[in-house]
C-alpha cells in the first residue's frame, strides 16, 4: 500500500512532506483579508453577517455567549466513563505543565541587580473546530497551559451548530473542565478577526492558539503582530523508526492512527530492515480494510506514506532529522540509546508501549506540536507560550560610573550621541556637541 523507498533515494520525500501545507493559496489568502478588513471596521454587525453566511445561524450579541445551561446540557450528553477520563487527563496534562513554569528571579550583586521578570498574558484566545475536526482533548491542551501561567482570561470561540448551539457539545465540557472563562459560538476567520481586534462583543485578545481550517489558519498569519499567535499548523504527521524487533502489526497501527486525521496526513515508517518494511506494508493493507475511515486513510497513505529502508540506525537518526515530524516513535529495541541522536521532532516517544496516541490523550505533554517540518525550530504548545518576560536592570551609582566611560564609548561609535548623553550627564560630563 506504500511505496518502499532506499535512503539514498529519499531526498525528496523531505519536500513531499514539508510542501503540503495550503497557506499559499492566494484566493484564500484574499478572502481572509478581506474578511479581517470588515471585521475591523463593522465589528458585530460584519461578525454576525459571515456567521449567518457561512454558518447559516443568525447569532445576536444576546445569544452569541455560550451559557452555563449549554455547558450542563453538554454534561448531561457525556457519558460519565468519558467525563472521568477527561478529567484524569487534565489532572496529568496540568501536573505536566506545573513543572515548566518559571519564576521571577533577580541576580542581587555588588552594585547592580540583574533579573527576569515573568508576566501572566492578560487575555488569550482558544480556538476550536467545529464537526468532525472538533477534538475536546485539544481543548484541554489549549486553555490548561494558559491556566498553569496564570493567564487572567481565556476566551473559547467554536463554530455554533445549525441549531444556534455549538457544533459539538463534548468540547464544552472539556472547556468547562479545563477552566475556561468565556466561550463564544462563532467560527473561521472572521472568529480570529475578531478576537485579534475585538467587537462590541467579543473581547480583544493578547494570543489566539488552536487549530482550525484553511482559513483560520491563514487568517491567524494574517493578525500575527497584532496577537501573538501559537503556530501555523499543517496537516498531522507521524514517522516510526523501526528496527526488526518491532512488531509490525503495531507499527502499522501506529501509522494508521496519523492516516486517519486527514487525507494530507502523512505516515512515514524508517527501518533499517527491508523484511520489517514488507511485514508493515501487509499490515497496513489489512488493517485499514478494518477501518471506518478507510478512505481518508487510503488517500493518506497513498499520497504521503512511505517506507523508508536505511543501512542503520543512525541513518534512520538522519531521516528523521531532516524530515522533522511532528510525533517521532522510537520502536527499536534500544529507544534511549537513539534518542541523543534525534534533533528534529515535536514529541518523541520511546519503546514499543509508548504509541502516539497516548501522548495525545493521557500522557500529559502537549500534543499541540510543530508540523511540516517546523520541528526544527518550534517546540510545543507550554506555559512558556503565556507569558511574557521582562528584564530587570538596577544600578548603583558606582556601579554606572564604573562603566560609564565604556558606554559612552560604545554609544558614540554608533552615532548615537543622546544615547552617551544620557549616561554622560549623571557625571557632570554633558556633551556639548
Amino acid at each position: 500500500m506504500i511505496p518502499m523507498i532506499r535512503y539514498e533515494d529519499a531526498a525528496s520525500l523531505k519536500e513531499r512532506v514539508m510542501s503540503r501545507s495550503q497557506l499559499t493559496n492566494d484566493e484564500v489568502t484574499a478572502r481572509v483579508k478581506e474578511i479581517i478588513a470588515r471585521i475591523r471596521s463593522e465589528g458585530d454587525a460584519a461578525l454576525f453577517d459571515y456567521t449567518e453566511r457561512f454558518d447559516r445561524v443568525r447569532l445576536t450579541p444576546e445569544t452569541v455567549q455560550v451559557t452555563r445551561k449549554e455547558i450542563e446540557a453538554a454534561y448531561a450528553m457525556a457519558e460519565p466513563e468519558w467525563i472521568d477520563a477527561t478529567r484524569e487527563a487534565a489532572r496529568r496534562i496540568t501536573a505536566f505543565h506545573e513543572k515548566q513554569k518559571q519564576n521571577t528571579w533577580i541576580d542581587f550583586r555588588p552594585g547592580i541587580a540583574l533579573g527576569q521578570k515573568i508576566t501572566p498574558l492578560g487575555r488569550v484566545g482558544v480556538y476550536v473546530p467545529g464537526g468532525t475536526a472538533a477534538y475536546p482533548s485539544s481543548v484541554l491542551m489549549n486553555i490548561l497551559p494558559a491556566k498553569v501561567a496564570g493567564v487572567k482570561e481565556i476566551v473559547m470561540v467554536t463554530p455554533p451548530g445549525p441549531d444556534g448551539g455549538v457544533s459539538y457539545p463534548l468540547t464544552l465540557a472539556a472547556a468547562d473542565i479545563a477552566g475556561v472563562d468565556r466561550i463564544y459560538k462563532i467560527g473561521g476567520a472572521q472568529a480570529i478577526a475578531a478576537l485579534a481586534f475585538g467587537t462590541e462583543t467579543i473581547p480583544r485578545v493578547d494570543k489566539i492558539t488552536g487549530p482550525g481550517n484553511i482559513y483560520v489558519a491563514v487568517a491567524k498569519r494574517e493578525v500575527y503582530g497584532h496577537v501573538g499567535i501559537d503556530m501555523v499548523a499543517g496537516p498531522s504527521e507521524v514517522l516510526v523508526v523501526a528496527d526488526d524487533s518491532a512488531d509490525p502489526r503495531w507499527v502499522a497501527a501506529d501509522l494508521l492512527s496519523q492516516a486517519e486525521h486527514d487525507p494530507m496526513a502523512a505516515a512515514i515508517l524508517v527501518t533499517d530492515s527491508e523484511s520489517t518494511a514488507e511485514a508493515v506494508g501487509a499490515e497496513l493493507e489489512r488493517q485499514t480494510a478494518l477501518l471506518p475511515r478507510r478512505e481518508v486513510v487510503e488517500k493518506s497513505l497513498g499520497a504521503y506514506g512511505t517506507a523508508v529502508v536505511c543501512p542503520d540506525l543512525d541513518a534512520c537518526a538522519d531521516m528523521v532529522n531532516a524530515i522533522a515530524p511532528e510525533h517521532c516513535e522510537l520502536y527499536v529495541r534500544e529507544p534511549y540509546a537513539l534518542l541523543p541522536k534525534i534533533d528534529n521532532a515535536g514529541a518523541i516517544f520511546l519503546g514499543a508501549w509508548s504509541p502516539e496516541p497516548l501522548g495525545d490523550y493521557l500522557a500529559g505533554p502537549n500534543h499541540v506540536l510543530p508540523t511540516s517540518g517546523t520541528a526544527r525550530f518550534f517546540s510545543p504548545l507550554s506555559v512558556d507560550d503565556f507569558v511574557k518576560k521582562s528584564s530587570i536592570i538596577c544600578a548603583s551609582r558606582g556601579e554606572l560610573e564604573k562603566v560609564s566611560d565604556q558606554v559612552i564609548l560604545l554609544a558614540r561609535r554608533e552615532g548615537l550621541d543622546a544615547h552617551a548623553n544620557a549616561v554622560a550627564i549623571r557625571f557632570g560630563k554633558e556633551i556639548k556637541g
